[in-house]
């Protein structure tokens, strides 16, 4: 029994997650369909890597993902199917793929696929959801296209270091508006050094200059930082809403300043 995982921007509120759905158990009736999730901003490569990155791990060996971010295809961002971590993955190679993979992948393919229809407007449907169907009845990558590579490139925010300071970015707000941030544990440990730190963002005097390890370590109401599953840096309000509390958005800066007095 195949599992195969659906991730897109297309929201709730129309035909296209239900059609592809549809198409899926047509062509691979014992399918298992996993929504991650069909909230992604619209044509946010960045936003849905990092919400598969932390997804797919969790997945069993075999999992085929289709992604329906930024779909159409062209010479530049071609229709592909890649094996990463034993996993299989199709999009459109419009960076996605480099976001959301830490290393090469194990083969890559530009997909051989008629459609059958003659429209170009919903490939995931027409298009990806072939492509998944092969792959699940045992079809090898080289059966499914001809081998593609490199991926195109796409550079994630990184933060800056300093001696004295990380200045990073926001790169995702989850559906509790947790705040995360492109500083990652490793980073921080290794700038930080065990000297004391602030961290600072656009509200003035709402730094936080200690680390918690769960949001309840706080009461209800208090905001905290912690480095939670995504091993990212996240800045929350215990049952509150932290980026609205706290006049946060996408792109915006958070430092982390040490040496603090």
């Amino acid at each position: 029994m195949s599992i195969i995982t659906l991730i897109s921007d297309w929201g709730s509120g129309n035909h296209y997650a239900g059609a592809v759905k549809g198409a899926l158990l047509r062509q691979v009736p014992e399918a298992r369909i996993v929504d991650i999730t069909h909230h992604i901003a619209s044509y946010d490569v960045m936003q849905a890597s990092f919400v598969l990155r932390n997804a797919f791990p969790d997945f069993p060996e075999e999992t085929i993902h289709i992604i329906g971010i930024n779909t159409e295809g062209g010479i530049e961002t071609p229709h592909i199917a890649v094996r990463y971590q034993n996993q299989y993955f199709v999009g459109a190679d419009n960076g996605v793929f480099t976001l959301l993979f830490d290393g090469p992948p194990q083969a890559a393919v530009e997909l051989d696929i008629l459609q059958d229809t003659d429209y170009y407007t919903f490939s995931t449907r027409d298009v990806f959801v072939k492509a998944a169907a092969m792959i699940a009845s045992g079809k090898s990558l080289a059966e499914v296209g001809r081998a593609y590579g490199p991926l195109n490139e796409r550079i994630a925010f990184k933060p800056v270091v300093h001696q004295e300071k990380i200045v990073g970015k926001v790169i995702f707000i989850d559906s509790y508006e947790n705040v995360f941030v492109n500083i990652d544990q490793q980073t921080f440990r290794d700038t930080a050094r065990g000297r004391r730190f602030m961290i600072g963002f656009r509200s003035p005097g709402e730094g936080i200059g200690v680390l918690h390890e769960s949001y309840s370590d706080v009461v209800p109401g208090e905001k905290l930082a912690l480095f939670g599953s995504t091993g990212y840096l996240e800045i929350a309000i215990n049952q509150g809403k932290a980026a609205s509390l706290l006049g946060l958005q996408m792109n915006d800066t958070v430092s982390v300043d040490f040496n603090q007095e």
